[in-house]
């Protein structure tokens, strides 16, 4: 349904591999679709690399570029191949997201949501004017500039250029550790002074090159970790003050409901007080007379007076 969202242009990282320099490349992804699409690129090497921005959002129809910097590296890998490899996922969002609800849980798969996944591999070039750095021809007695051969500076005596050229290509036959081995072996000639210090001063700057690159690598771990905190702590603090608003907007329903019953209170007050004065006023007016009830005692007595006299009478 939601296939191809995203195209990529170039499709690989091509890098200028220069000893001791970073290099730098930029890649473009380009929205097809018509729905707004988050992405997050992820690496094999993430010492080695840094990639900003890693995640994003891109509008329909619109485009948006990452650039990924490669670390600077003591000497390119043999022939030039480098097996390091990116990620870039795409997925379709809501249009109301922003870039701070970007999570590695928008990019799982398990709930059956379409991920674009499309794998970059990494290219490495020599610079512009330089030799290219290419795999070593063994049917040659010369080697590219490239190679790293400090042993045949360090060879001094009276020998002369044929044998040199024969060492070179036996250590060209041969791998790097050997041909180590057979200078030490056959003791072509001893170190002087000079080498054995220019030999301690490349030493020691190839170990504060390599410490610095694992501080910077340190130093970019703690960047995104920092930044994941960060973007945690946004969203923490979001999500705080959404759950106070609602606290609020209840608080006032319990105010408006409490004075309402409040209001409602009174008024039913008043009219029990107003019930009460009426009937107070009612039991005043009737208490001034007596209710009487049946009849009067003397005319009950005068009518059975009455009646008894007839009775004698008549039964006379």
């Amino acid at each position: 349904m939601y296939s191809d969202l995203v195209e990529i242009a170039p499709r690989e990282l091509k890098f200028i591999f220069e000893p001791k320099r970073q290099s730098s490349c930029t890649i473009r992804l380009i929205n097809k679709s018509q729905n707004h699409v988050a992405f997050k690129v992820k690496t094999t090497s993430p010492k080695k690399y840094c990639v900003r921005p890693n995640t994003g959002l891109i509008k329909p129809r619109a485009s948006c570029d990452f650039t990924v910097t490669m670390q600077a590296q003591k000497a390119p890998p043999p022939d030039m191949a480098c097996k390091d490899k990116f990620l870039v996922q795409c997925t379709v969002v809501a249009e109301e997201t922003v870039e701070e609800d970007i999570t590695s849980a928008m990019f799982s798969k398990d709930d059956g949501k379409y991920v674009q996944e499309n794998k970059m591999r990494v290219v490495l070039v020599s610079p512009p004017g330089l030799p290219v750095l290419s795999p070593i021809n063994v049917g040659h007695s010369d080697l590219p500039s490239y190679i790293d051969s400090p042993r045949e500076d360090q060879v001094h005596g009276n020998e002369n250029i044929s044998s040199h050229q024969e060492g070179d290509v036996n250590g060209v036959h041969n791998h790097n550790g050997r041909y180590e081995e057979s200078l030490t072996r056959d003791q072509v000639n001893p170190l002087n002074q000079n080498t054995l210090k220019e030999l301690d001063e490349n030493v020691k700057e190839f170990r504060k090159e390599n410490a610095d690159m694992q501080m910077e690598g340190k130093h970019a771990q703690l960047e995104t970790r920092k930044h994941d905190e960060e973007m945690d702590l946004v969203k923490d603090v979001a999500s705080m003050k959404s759950k106070i608003i609602e606290l609020e907007r209840k608080l006032s329903e319990a105010k408006d409901t409490i004075s309402r019953l409040t209001e409602e209170r009174k008024s039913t007050a008043q009219e029990r007080e107003s019930l009460q004065r009426e009937l107070v006023m009612l039991t005043s007016k009737k208490g001034g007379r007596k209710v009487r009830v049946g009849f009067p005692l003397l005319y009950v007595v005068t009518v059975a007076f009455i009646s008894m006299v007839l009775g004698y009478l008549l039964h006379y």
